[in-house]
């Protein structure tokens, strides 16, 4: 099962010297296969942006996505985007640059519409309890998703524990994703 650190500001500072360090701490202690830049409210972002692009290829990680900002995931050489649920007609412009495309989804109507629109990846969210996220899906959910639907299904929200990821291991899920799981500051 593959891995998807996201980070937040929140919890990886946007100090560029403590960014870095932070960001090196968590993928040096985790197996990470896929990584995002997330950050909603910094005024560096695209600074920010550069160094965790650098220090993921620095560290060998193969599929590097920023948040939303297509042009910015293009202009830094990135693997790709993860788009939000109310950017489902954006995954064509991020296609045609060649970009890989992870969307979220919270619904099974979200679901269909990212396999219509040829998402490589989505997130199904809320899996656990989460904050301001909504009620959890749970397990049972997750696992009738991923057998329903034909798309590389990465589990998300509130995954904080070994615990959760034996969980969703038993969905056959292709992965998860999660911002405090990876956390070690």
């Amino acid at each position: 099962m593959k891995s998807y650190l996201i980070t937040d500001p929140k919890y990886y500072t946007n100090d560029t010297k403590q960014f870095k360090i932070n960001l090196q701490n968590s993928i040096y202690n985790h197996a990470i296969d896929m990584i995002c830049f997330r950050d909603k409210v910094s005024l560096n972002f695209e600074e920010l942006a550069k160094i965790f692009v650098k220090i993921s290829k620095q560290n060998n990680i193969k599929n590097i996505f920023l948040n939303s900002n297509i042009e910015l995931a293009y202009s830094l050489k990135a693997t790709g985007v993860h788009l939000t649920s109310t950017q489902f007609e954006n995954i064509k412009d991020a296609k045609e640059l060649d970009l890989k495309v992870v969307i979220s989804c919270h619904t099974l109507d979200e679901v269909e519409k990212a396999i219509k629109y040829k998402a490589d990846f989505i997130t199904y969210s809320p899996i656990f309890n989460t904050p301001n996220k909504g009620e959890p899906k749970g397990v049972d959910i997750l696992k009738d998703v991923v057998e329903k639907y034909d798309i590389d299904i990465i589990a998300l929200g509130g995954i904080v524990t070994k615990k959760h990821i034996i969980q969703i291991e038993d969905t056959n899920c292709y992965g998860f994703a999660s911002i405090r799981y990876f956390i070690d500051i």
